[in-house]
């Protein structure tokens, strides 16, 4: 569903959508195809017309059309997909959509040190394993959206200690973590789920519901949890563990820092983790293996590289420490995400009045996000796979091989998606390696 014309993508993601009446439908189809022609988080520029802007603005306006009703077929295309033969990481991460410039919509919430004013989104991102390269390395391609939760901090900020029995007692936003298996369940039989996130996911009733589910689970180490038998947390353990020996690890760029190779060492042993306190009494010991990954030589002036991760895949061998460090770095994955639905579709850029119009078009929005994605890694899991050519269209290949001519190798995904890149400023010269997601964005 990734390659494909705007008109084919929407009608195929919103085409089912049941939000009481088929013309509400039909408009949300609409809707969407433009936004996915043009993204930009503002309505007028895709919906030029006066006719078709008013009639957004009002299906986004209508108490009916919730975020869950505009992505709930969705999550469920996405999750029966994932029930297909194979191994799926379900990479989760939280962001924050801010509208604190937009003094006059209503029904927003605190954010960020509550300075702010917007709305909070979780994501559980379904990426499916294509191949596995020699470095170890998972060659991905998007599944889609596996759940996602919407939520504003309504409430006032807490004045005063609050105590840990207090805490424990209420509601959390911590319960958010691994929640979509609550909705999904877990895997069927001859299926590999994995759930992957940071350190804010170390969270004991998190591992207690991947172990009920049947998922699999790598989640860096937070907490300095103690051992049941032995002294010492994981942290010290870790650091205690056998080593396994060393490998590479590629760093993506960040602020301030180029993209680089690490040089790494791998510990490795299994551990019992004694169960944390709670009001109802505690919670049973967790058995798990604890993966140390530490790089050896950082270059001058920069932090080395330091994970701890807490994992259920084996790691008797080297080869499986690096599996499992390869497969945790693909949480940039979620990143990327996050950056297509801010800068790719300009969610924040978005005009509406009211916290629940704007949740309405994150519904749609945020799917324009997978789709910007998608066609980034579709170039790099599958490059050779012969493009449809009836799912693009004729009159997009047409200009294309009126731009660049017929590639020698045919149109593949690969040679597609550069050609779209090379629309919207991409050089595609040898050493710049695959387009990333905002020139094929542009591109389209």
């Amino acid at each position: 569903m990734i390659i494909q014309t705007a008109a084919k993508w929407a009608q195929a993601e919103f085409g089912d959508a049941e939000l009481g009446d088929a013309r509400r439908t039909a408009r949300l189809v609409k809707c969407a195809m433009a936004l996915a022609e043009r993204p930009g988080g503002t309505l007028p520029e895709p919906l030029s017309k006066w006719s078709e802007l008013k009639a957004a603005y009002r299906l986004l306006g209508n108490a009916e059309i919730t975020f869950e009703r505009v992505q709930k077929g969705h999550w469920q295309r996405t999750q029966q997909a994932c029930g297909n033969r194979g191994e799926y990481l379900l990479i989760e991460d939280t962001t924050q959509l801010d509208y604190t410039r937009h003094e006059a919509t209503t029904g927003l919430g605190r954010i960020g040190n509550d300075g702010g004013r917007g709305f909070h989104v979780h994501t559980t991102l379904a990426a499916r394993v294509e191949r596995w390269t020699a470095e170890r390395e998972p060659m991905l391609n998007v599944q889609g959206l596996f759940w996602q939760q919407v939520w504003t901090r309504d409430d006032a900020p807490r004045k005063g200690r609050v105590s840990k029995s207090q805490r424990l007692k209420g509601p959390r936003e911590s319960q958010r973590w691994a929640a979509a298996f609550d909705q999904a369940g877990g895997p069927p039989p001859g299926v590999q789920w994995t759930y992957i996130a940071d350190r804010e996911s170390d969270i004991a009733e998190v591992f207690a519901k991947t172990s009920e589910y049947g998922v699999a689970f790598i989640v860096r180490a937070n907490q300095p949890r103690v051992a049941v038998a032995e002294e010492g947390n994981v942290f010290e353990l870790a650091g205690r563990a056998p080593v396994k020996g060393a490998f590479t690890v590629k760093l993506r760029a960040r602020p301030g820092q180029p993209a680089r190779t690490a040089t790494v060492q791998a510990r490795a042993r299994e551990v019992t983790i004694r169960g944390p306190w709670r009001p109802n009494g505690n919670l049973p010991s967790q058995t798990m293996n604890v993966v140390e990954i530490r790089e050896t030589e950082p270059p001058p002036g920069v932090a080395g590289l330091h994970w701890v991760l807490l994992t259920s895949w084996p790691c008797e061998t080297l080869e499986q420490c690096h599996a499992i460090a390869q497969a945790y770095g693909a949480r940039w994955l979620i990143e990327e995400y996050h950056k297509a639905l801010k800068s790719g579709t300009g969610m924040e850029e978005s005009q509406l009045s009211t916290a629940h119009g704007l949740q309405a078009l994150l519904g749609v929005l945020a799917l324009v996000a997978v789709r910007l994605l998608g066609l980034k890694l579709a170039a790099r899991a599958e490059p050779d796979r012969p493009l449809d050519l009836n799912l693009l269209g004729a009159e997009v290949i047409a200009v294309l091989e009126a731009k660049y001519g017929k590639p020698k190798e045919g149109w593949t995904h690969r040679s597609t998606l550069v050609a779209i890149a090379r629309l919207g400023g991409f050089l595609a010269r040898k050493g710049d390696g695959d387009p990333g997601w905002l020139t094929i964005w542009r591109g389209w």
